[in-house]
């Protein structure tokens, strides 16, 4: 399949009726999420953040919210290992919390797969190289988190991410999907070591 028909046309299409499918038939999931979240969290249950999406343009991405606002004595937040617990733990470590960019893809801001969405504060910091991740749409999955997640170094997964644009099929697609669905299961590369989450980019050396 020639690869500007797919990316601008198959995959698109097929992005936008998946999401449409799939918020149908997970709503009582995504209900319940929200409830659940609600009850032990507190509102707002979702998570709203401006991302650099395809070229960089700047779109909202959403998220279940999956960590408390604890804060100190000072009425500082708590690090994010402290507030990632309970039933924000069991969100993140499904995944779940990326249901709600189910709508980000029915939009054509998102596809499911791509490079993640990552801070707008980082783009000014990406090399030539790194920046070719925005030549395609950010995906809910991409090769990057297959191959570690958050559990490798910025410089392997801005690799990938890249390599991802070059090699773009919808076998490749496919793949990754599956691949994907093993990791949620195996929970794999959810944190890096010695942090819940990833830490900062502060661009490469």
């Amino acid at each position: 399949m020639d690869y500007a028909v797919y990316v601008n046309l198959i995959k698109p299409l097929i992005d936008r009726l998946a999401a449409l499918l799939l918020l149908i038939f997970l709503s009582p999931l995504i209900l319940l999420t929200a409830i659940l979240i609600a009850l032990t969290l507190g509102t707002p249950v979702i998570f709203a953040q401006k991302r650099p999406g395809l070229q960089g343009k700047i779109f909202t991405i959403y998220k279940f919210r999956s960590m408390s606002d604890d804060r100190d004595s000072s009425g500082e937040l708590l690090s994010d290992a402290a507030r990632l617990k309970g039933v924000g733990k069991i969100v993140r470590s499904l995944s779940l919390d990326e249901l709600p960019q189910l709508w980000n893809v029915l939009r054509g801001e998102m596809s499911f797969v791509g490079p993640r969405p990552l801070l707008v504060d980082y783009v000014e910091l990406y090399n030539d190289e790194q920046k070719q991740r925005h030549n395609v749409k950010p995906g809910i999955t991409g090769w990057a988190q297959i191959n570690g997640r958050n559990a490798i170094s910025w410089e392997k997964k801005f690799r990938y991410d890249v390599e991802y644009t070059r090699k773009i099929s919808f076998w490749f697609d496919l793949k990754i999907i599956f691949l994907t669905i093993l990791k949620v299961f195996k929970k794999e590369g959810i944190s890096q070591e010695g942090n819940v989450t990833m830490e900062k980019f502060n661009g490469t050396n």
